[in-house]
């Protein structure tokens, strides 16, 4: 079963933002945009280049009113090292999210049971906690958070613009497609 158009699931969890250790549940992605970045485990070697890729975007999301949140299976004080001691997470200004007892990485439908890992998962999720889009992928193919941003902007869109479609490629003030009878067989 599909996760898009559910609505997230309750959950609480600890993470390490700016300097502290806070708490996280659902109700913490509702009246604003969100995105959830499931990746395996902390000191790794591909997931520092996601979290580095997602605090170059990190402005853009904000522009967007979207906030960012790493979730992987480590514990928030896990976080709190791998963000003192990386150069590339410690760009990181944004939730990073440990889930250590697998409830988040469970409910996404990410998590592999064998290795007590979380597959590569990402999430957009709209102000009031529904999913609407999400790609998960094999461990050794790391994400493009450009293409992130795109999603979550083409969903903004169609979220304000009823009737419309965002096509192939779309971007954030290109042409979009009002669905018709007409249209068919002729695009």
């Amino acid at each position: 079963m599909s996760l898009i158009n559910t609505q997230v699931q309750p959950f609480k969890a600890n993470a390490f933002h700016n300097g502290k250790f806070i708490e996280v549940t659902e109700a913490s992605l509702k009246g604003h945009w969100s995105v959830l970045i499931f990746m395996p485990a902390a000191f790794t070697f591909n997931c520092p280049t996601e979290i580095e890729d997602a605090a170059e975007h990190y402005a853009e999301f904000q522009k967007a009113g979207a906030e960012v949140y790493i979730v992987t299976t480590d514990t928030h004080f896990s976080h709190k090292v791998w963000h003192e001691t990386s150069p590339a997470v410690g760009k990181a200004q944004f939730p990073l999210i440990g889930d250590p007892t697998h409830q988040l990485t469970n409910a996404f439908g990410v998590h592999i049971p064998e290795e007590g890992l979380a597959l590569r998962g990402t999430f957009v999720i709209n102000p009031d906690g529904v999913i609407k889009t999400m790609e998960v992928h094999d461990n050794a193919i790391a994400r493009d958070v450009a293409e992130t941003v795109r999603k979550l902007q083409a969903a903004q869109y169609v979220a304000s613009h009823s009737g419309e479609v965002c096509p192939a490629k779309w971007k954030e003030g290109a042409k979009t497609i009002a669905p018709s009878l007409d249209l068919v067989g002729k695009i």
